[in-house]
């Protein structure tokens, strides 16, 4: 009778020093966790710094020691579309060769392939679409990255995007494609007259209307734009 009693004595002060060991534990795992984020955070925070500066070296030291490639800031950004928005071409190369997701959405929709395509980055417009920008991703505004880089007159970009593939009557919110947004949007000179030329080239459609039923031709005309205006005409434009 006493050894039995002495036994449950035994098995209920083990309870008990488990029960108390437990929230020890979890808080101690729990410290290392919240370690391991912050010092996570930091470290993508020092990723996005370094693309800003286009300091590969420390972008390529702490993505081998661990740092995620695509960690993100409060607003969404990854450190490739850091590197975009400033045009660090050696930045972006190495986060991309790094597996950066070239299609990764910040909080205003924007993502290093539209980026690149709007402003005219050239280059790394380029390697986004070697290594899989998704052509029909669209901006906040419902644009593709072609109807952007039509309306700021980039030919070098409009062409790229054109020979990648990317449609050339996609309809955005306001109902332009990049074809009027070219016309609306454009000063009608040298730059605006040779990216109409080039969407007409690969096959806008001359005639397709914006939501009021204006055209671009009508557009053209209303503005002045003489040599847009016949470049349409001659493309059957109505």
């Amino acid at each position: 009778m006493a050894t039995s009693t002495a036994s449950r004595r035994c098995a209920f002060a083990r309870g008990c020093l488990a029960a108390l060991a437990l929230p020890l534990v979890l808080a101690l795992a729990g410290g290392a966790g919240a370690r391991a984020a912050g010092d996570g955070a930091v470290n993508g925070a020092r990723l996005r710094a370094a693309a800003a500066q286009d300091d590969v070296a420390t972008i390529r030291r702490l993505l081998a020691e661990g740092t995620t490639v695509d960690a993100r800031d409060r607003d969404g950004r990854t450190a490739l579309l850091v590197a975009t928005r400033a045009n660090r071409i050696a930045a972006a190369r190495a986060l991309i060769e790094a597996g950066a997701d070239v299609n990764a959405v910040d909080a205003i929709h924007d993502t290093p392939f539209l980026y690149a395509g709007a402003s005219g980055h050239r280059e790394i417009l380029e390697m986004t679409l070697a290594h899989g920008a998704d052509l029909r991703s669209t901006n906040r505004f419902g644009g593709t990255a072609l109807i952007p880089a039509a309306e700021r007159a980039h030919v070098d970009t409009v062409r790229i995007l054109i020979d990648a593939g990317v449609a050339v009557d996609h309809v955005n919110n306001l109902g332009w494609t990049a074809l009027l947004e070219a016309i609306i949007l454009g000063d009608g000179g040298a730059r605006h007259q040779a990216v109409v030329a080039l969407l007409i080239r690969a096959g806008a459609d001359p005639s397709l209307a914006d939501r009021e039923g204006v055209t671009p031709l009508a557009h053209a005309r209303r503005r002045g734009f003489d040599a847009i205006a016949a470049t349409l005409i001659a493309a059957g434009a109505r």
